[in-house]
C-alpha cells in the first residue's frame, strides 16, 4: 500500500486506546471494540482538523508486566485516576509487549483494519506503536531465540539482581538483561534486545513489516536507543568482541517499510541523526523544556534552524510520558505557549483531553480513568486555535521568521514572530513568551505602502494599518506576558482605503 497522504505539518491525536475504549463502553452501556467505535468519536476527531490518529498500547501486555505492577510494595496510589480502583484494573505497561498482536479487549487485526478504513475516509491516518529496544520478558524470543537479547552470566545476575532475571529457555537456564535507559535504573518487566544482532534485526524488521501492514505510520518508543552509537556506549563492557554493525537499524527500517511513517521518541541531542537516517519525524523536546523554563535565548537558536529540519520536528505539549500541559501551564501562559507550538512547521501533537484542559495524567498501567473535569476556557481557546490552523496556509504556506528590532524598553528579544504566506493568504504570529510584557519592531515585506488589515483570528480583535507609516516606522507590536496574536493580515487595495467601517482602530 502506498504512503497515505498527509498535509505538511500536520496535526496528530495521541489516544491511550485501551482506556478510550473502556471508556466508550461506560458512556454507550455497552462493550466497544475498536471496530465498534461510533462514527461520531471520529467525527469529533476529525472535526478539530486532526491528520493522524496514533491509537496507544493496541498490543498484547505481558502478564509478567500486569503481575509485577500489581505487587509494587508499596502500590501506587491511583485513587485520583480511579476511585476505588483495585488490582484487576491494574493491566500492565503497554511497553511491554508480549508480541504484536492485538489485545483482545481492544479486538483483532480486522478491528484494527476497519479503524484503519474508518479513519482514512475521513482523512486521517493510523499510527500504532513500535517498541523497538526491548520486549516483555514474557515475549516468546526469550525462550526461543535467547540469542536475540543481551545476556549475562550467573554472576551477573547474583550481583546485579536489579539488572538481569532468570529465565528457563529452550536452550536452558539463561540470565538476560533487563531494559534500560543509561540515566535510570533499569526497567523491570523488559529484556533488553541485542541491536548488534544480525538475526534479532531481521526478525525485528519482519515484525515491523507485519505492522506497517495495518496502519500507516508508528511511534518509535526511545528510538534513540537502537542507534548504533547509543546502544555501544550502553553495552559495550558486556558485548565483548561484537563488532558494530556496518548500517544503522533505523537504515534498514527506512528502506524495509518505505511507506511507513516513522514518529520517533528521541532525546539527548540524537534528532538529527534520527532524521538523517530516514526517520520522518522526531519529538522537540529540547524546545518544550526550554518553552518551559522560559529560556528566549535558546528557543531564538531553534527556530533559526532551517525550514526542512524543522518541519521533522513533533511539537509537544504534553504526551503520556509528560505532565499534562494544563498542571504545567497555568492559563495566564495559555495563549502565548499554545498559539506558539500549534503554529509551527513540523508535527503538531496533541493529546487526548488536552484540548479540553485536562489535569490528571491517566496511568498507563490502568484500564481506564474516571470522568475529569472539562476547563471551559481552554476548550474555547483550543476550538478556536484548531479552527485557525485548520487553513491551507498552516500546511502548504511558506513559513518565515521575522526579525524583531528593538524599541526604547529593549524587550524586543522577549517577543517571537514569524509568518505563514502563500499566494492565498497571509498569517502573521507574534507571540510573549516571558512573564512581563515586550514590544518591538518588525518590517514586513511585500507591502510596499499599500494600508493592511490585521485580524486577530483569537479574539476578533481588529486593526488598520496605513501603509505609509508601515514603510517609515515598520509595524509595532506589544504583548503583555503570555499573550499572543495570529494575525489575518488583508492588503488593501487603493479603491478599499476610502472604507473602513469594518476594522476598529
Amino acid at each position: 500500500m502506498a504512503r497515505f497522504p498527509l498535509r505538511r505539518h500536520p496535526h496528530l491525536y495521541q489516544i491511550n486506546a485501551y482506556a478510550w475504549l473502556e471508556q466508550l463502553s461506560a458512556k454507550y452501556g455497552r462493550t466497544i471494540r475498536l471496530a465498534e467505535v461510533p462514527g461520531s468519536e471520529w467525527d469529533y476527531i476529525a472535526g478539530m482538523g486532526f491528520d493522524i490518529v496514533w491509537l496507544m498500547g493496541v498490543w498484547q501486555r505481558s502478564p509478567i508486566s500486569r503481575r509485577l505492577d500489581q505487587q509494587k510494595n508499596p502500590l501506587p496510589d491511583y485513587s485520583q485516576a480511579l476511585p476505588g480502583w483495585t488490582l484487576a484494573d491494574i493491566i500492565g505497561s503497554p511497553y511491554s509487549v508480549l508480541q504484536y498482536e492485538p489485545d483482545p479487549r481492544i479486538g483483532t487485526w480486522n478491528d484494527i483494519d476497519v479503524a484503519r478504513e474508518t479513519l482514512h475516509r475521513r482523512k486521517m491516518a493510523l499510527y500504532l506503536d513500535f517498541v523497538g529496544n526491548h520486549t516483555a520478558l514474557d515475549h516468546p524470543w526469550t525462550r526461543q531465540h535467547p540469542e536475540y537479547y543481551i545476556e549475562g552470566t550467573k554472576e551477573d545476575f547474583e550481583n546485579f539482581p536489579h539488572s538481569y532475571f532468570r529465565i528457563d529457555s529452550d536452550k536452558g537456564v539463561i540470565y538476560l538483561a533487563l531494559g534500560k535507559d543509561p540515566y535510570f535504573p533499569a526497567w523491570s518487566d523488559v529484556a533488553q534486545l541485542n541491536h548488534f544482532s544480525p538475526e534479532m534485526r531481521v526478525a525485528q524488521l519482519a515484525e515491523l513489516k507485519k505492522i506497517a501492514s495495518h496502519c500507516d505510520g508508528v511511534r518509535c518508543d526511545m528510538a534513540m536507543l537502537q542507534l548504533n552509537e547509543v546502544f555501544d556506549r550502553i553495552w559495550r563492557p558486556v558485548l565483548g568482541d561484537t563488532k558494530i554493525p556496518a548500517k544503522e537499524f533505523w537504515t534498514e527500517a527506512r528502506s524495509s517499510v518505505p511507506d511507513l511513517v516513522l514518529l520517533a521518541e528521541a532525546y539527548w541531542g540524537t534528532e538529527g541523526k534520527l532524521i538523517d537516517l530516514g526517520v520522518d519525524f522526531v519529538y522537540d523536546k529540547g524546545l518544550y523544556d526550554s518553552v518551559r523554563d522560559g529560556n528566549t535565548a535558546d528557543i531564538h537558536w531553534r527556530l533559526a534552524q532551517g525550514i526542512e529540519y524543522q518541519s521533522h520536528l513533533g511539537r509537544i505539549l504534553e504526551n503520556h510520558d509528560e505532565p499534562r500541559f494544563a498542571t504545567v501551564f497555568a492559563n495566564d501562559r495559555l495563549p502565548a505557549v499554545a498559539t506558539f507550538m500549534g503554529t509551527l512547521p513540523g508535527l503538531r501533537f496533541y493529546q487526548q483531553g488536552e484540548e479540553l484542559g485536562i489535569k490528571l495524567r491517566t496511568p498507563i498501567e490502568l484500564r481506564t480513568v474516571a470522568e475529569q473535569p472539562i476547563d471551559v476556557v481552554r476548550k474555547q481557546f483550543f476550538s478556536t486555535l484548531f479552527a485557525a490552523t485548520n487553513d491551507d496556509v498552516f500546511h502548504s504556506g511558506h513559513w518565515s521568521v521575522l526579525p524583531v528590532s528593538p524599541d526604547y524598553d529593549g524587550t524586543s528579544d522577549k517577543l517571537f514572530v514569524y509568518e505563514w504566506r502563500s499566494d492565498e493568504a497571509w498569517r502573521l504570529v507574534a507571540v510573549n513568551l516571558s512573564d512581563a510584557p515586550a514590544q518591538g519592531i518588525v518590517r514586513l515585506q511585500g507591502v510596499g505602502k499599500r494600508d493592511i488589515a490585521l485580524i486577530d483570528v483569537l479574539d476578533g480583535t481588529k486593526y488598520l494599518r496605513k501603509g505609509g507609516d508601515l514603510a517609515q516606522q515598520g509595524l509595532f507590536i506589544r504583548r503583555d506576558a503570555y499573550q499572543a496574536h495570529l494575525f489575518d493580515v488583508q492588503v488593501i487595495q487603493p479603491s478599499e482605503v476610502a472604507s473602513t467601517r469594518f476594522f476598529e482602530q
